[in-house]
Formats: structure tokens, C-alpha cells, sequence
């Protein structure tokens, strides 16, 4: 394990300082795209992050496109969990 690795416990996952910067600046740019606060895509991405290493197995990054996609998929499961808490006024 790296000195500034933070492990998850729950899923088993490992995750460097590099991946958690990688995926904040990931979420402000996923955010910046979907036209919503900026909070909802870093903690997409942070979302997505610890999903994609908890249903797949995967540390670390996964490039810049395919961090992209893992912060735009944990911004869209926030906002569809936010909708269902809310009833539906989101």
C-alpha cells in the first residue's frame, strides 16, 4: 500500500491521492458540462469512483475519458437518489 493510499473497507478498495485529485478534477468538469453545481459533480465522481472499484474491482484511474464517464454515471445515480429521497421535486 502507498503512503497516501486511503482504503475503503466496505468494498476492499484502495485508492491513491492521485485517483481522489484525478476524480475531483474530473467531477468539476463533468459538473461544469451538465450545467449543475459543481458539489454534484465531484461527488459524482467520488460516487463513481468508489462504485467502480466496488462493482469492478479497479484502483487507481481510469484515464482521463473513462474518468469522464465513471463521474458523469455517479453524478447521474446522486441526482436519480436525490430525486427518489425528494419524491420527486429535484
Amino acid at each position: 500500500m502507498h503512503d497516501l493510499a486511503v482504503a475503503l473497507p466496505l468494498a476492499g478498495v484502495v485508492l491513491d491521492l492521485g485517483s481522489w485529485l484525478s476524480w475531483i478534477v474530473v467531477g468539476l468538469i463533468a459538473g461544469a458540462v451538465a450545467a449543475r453545481v459543481v458539489i454534484v459533480g465531484i461527488a459524482g465522481a467520488i460516487i463513481g469512483g468508489y462504485l467502480l472499484g466496488a462493482l469492478f474491482n479497479v484502483s487507481g484511474t481510469v484515464g482521463f475519458f473513462g474518468g469522464i464517464v465513471v463521474a458523469f454515471l455517479g453524478a447521474a445515480v446522486l441526482l436519480a437518489a436525490l430525486k427518489l429521497l425528494s419524491g420527486g421535486r429535484l
